[in-house]
């Protein structure tokens, strides 16, 4: 059987794309080329489904939500709030898994966060 090798791209409507990539480069330091490619660094990637009433995504309208792994949630939730960024006040623990947290992007798509154990 052929398997997938890894996510290869994630897509997202936007009313103003350079807008938004903008924002994901200067408040997230994702740093992709003029095409949109970006060399992650290698560790774990989560794929999960969760039922269709799910309110861990914020709005209901939003299928999907994107999980980046970050180094300090604490502190890039602080560089986040600095520039003005939508951060839920709240964050979670869970044993083993570790830290998450969530801001909003300017067009509405809710971001987790996630600082591994």
């Amino acid at each position: 059987m052929e398997r997938v090798l890894g996510i290869g791209g994630y897509f997202l409507r936007a009313a103003d794309p350079a807008a938004l990539s903008a924002w994901y480069r200067d408040c997230l330091g994702l740093d992709a080329d003029e095409t949109g490619l970006w060399r992650q660094g290698a560790g774990p990637t989560v794929f999960a489904a969760f039922e269709s009433d799910t309110d861990y995504f914020g709005s209901r309208a939003q299928q999907t939500m994107l999980n980046f792994r970050v180094r300090d949630l604490d502190a890039m939730l602080a560089q986040l709030r600095a520039k003005g960024a939508d951060v839920a006040e709240e964050t979670q623990e869970m044993d083993g898994v570790g830290r998450f947290g969530w801001v909003t992007d300017p067009e509405g798509n809710r971001i987790e966060l996630w600082q591994p154990a």
